[in-house]
């Protein structure tokens, strides 16, 4: 089987428009959080979101076309260019056909069904934009990245919430490692700062509705008591050993494991026994031909909800046994709020810069322990060691599981 690398990775979030400005705000412990300003929130109980800042989305989308895109379009063709000027993809130097593209998001163009439905509703359906369902679909990230690299091989959007980065990344890795592909653009965007989807999180009380930035998004906190929503996309070049190598390219980090699995228990609470995330924990470093105690660092899905620090910590205690209490762990969601759909490819993105700076990025905003989250969580402050494994965990709304290990090379 193919050894799986990283040559290029891309990154638009709420702490920075590219990977290396991100990656200094998460070794600095900034928060990236801020009130809404995107529309007007006055009816609203949430006030608080992680949006991006300063985005031009004409530095990389000709000004006609992307009016024709939603804003979820606009972060992944931004992020898919920064990753493949990174890899050095150029025309002769890869083979189209070799060349893929798994990318997805969690809710996709949903701006534009809110847009097109009063249209619909108060002047019929003439009114309708033409372009409504491909502005609309979520696959059309994937799509327009395709387009514009003249990338031919296997295209495909996986969508499973928050776990759609991982999925993307993992499903990658297995396409390359099992030598379908040589190259594959995956990740995952969101653009879900906007009126409906911000009315339907708060009304299942499922985000932090306080005005406080700095104990808005508290992973493991005692005080946590609802995410915060973000928006961004974060784009990674795999590429075979192989290939990277015969080409010149400088690899990042190699793509060792990845697990998945199912809860099969609730829409939005994970189980509460952490078995079946547990699994996909322990499938990821077994894939990796490694052991619990061989991981450096856990990239947790922290996303300061009252259940889910609870039971992701049972899951990693029941897949690391002893050694979960000597792993770092940390949620760099309390910097970036939670991206959703973008949310693990950015994830992804820590764990890369984790290993190549030897940086374990802090959680922020930590100040009152909770006897459930007994582990070592990085609290406050960014701590310096070499990391030659780490892992990120995604744990999707519906049950969906998936972790991905990178190791150094």
């Amino acid at each position: 089987m193919e050894r799986v690398v990283i040559t290029g990775m891309g990154a638009i979030t709420p702490l920075g428009n590219d990977v290396d400005s991100f990656w200094q705000a998460l070794k600095q412990g900034k928060c990236g959080i801020g009130p809404i300003t995107r529309f007007d929130v006055s009816d609203y109980k949430v006030k608080l979101a992680a949006q991006v800042k300063d985005f031009d989305v004409t530095q990389y989308v000709d000004k006609r076309e992307a009016r024709r895109m939603d804003v979820n379009c606009h972060f992944a063709l931004a992020a898919a260019q920064q990753a493949v000027d990174q890899a050095g993809l150029k025309e002769g130097n890869f083979d189209p056909f070799r060349t893929g593209v798994f990318y997805g998001s969690g809710v996709g163009g949903l701006q534009i069904a809110e847009e097109e439905i009063p249209k619909l509703l108060e002047k019929g359906p003439s009114r309708v934009s033409p372009l409504c369902i491909p502005e609309m679909i979520a696959n059309m990230a994937a799509a327009y990245i395709s387009m514009r690299f003249g990338f031919k091989g296997e295209n495909f959007c996986p969508v499973s919430a928050c776990a759609t980065g991982n999925h993307s990344i993992g499903e990658a890795m297995r396409a390359i490692r099992h030598g379908y592909q040589d190259i594959v653009l995956c990740g995952g965007t969101e653009n879900g700062i906007i009126p409906i989807s911000m009315a339907g999180f708060q009304n299942m009380k499922a985000v932090h509705m306080g005005d406080d930035p700095t104990c808005a998004s508290i992973p493991f906190d005692a005080r946590r008591s609802g995410f915060v929503m973000g928006e961004g996309a974060g784009c990674l070049v795999l590429e075979s050993y192989t290939h990277a190598v015969n080409r010149g390219a400088t690899i990042l980090a190699e793509v060792a494991g990845y697990g998945a699995s199912g809860d099969a228990y609730h829409i939005t609470s994970p189980a509460p026994d952490g078995e079946a995330a547990a699994h996909a924990i322990a499938r990821a470093i077994a894939d990796a031909g490694l052991t619990p105690s061989d991981v450096d660092y856990i990239n947790a899905h922290g996303t300061s909800t009252p259940l889910n620090e609870k039971y992701e910590t049972i899951a990693i205690k029941k897949a690391f046994g002893e050694d979960a209490y000597k792993v770092h762990i940390s949620s760099t969601k309390s910097m970036t709020g939670h991206l959703l759909g973008g949310a693990a490819a950015v994830e992804a993105i820590a764990c890369v810069m984790a290993i190549r700076d030897g940086v374990i990025p802090p959680t922020i905003g930590y100040k009152e322990p909770d006897p459930d989250c007994d582990l070592d969580i990085t609290p406050n402050v960014a701590v310096q060691m070499p990391v030659n494994v780490a892992i990120s965990n995604a744990l999707g709304f519906g049950g969906h599981n998936a972790t991905v290990l990178f190791k150094k090379v």
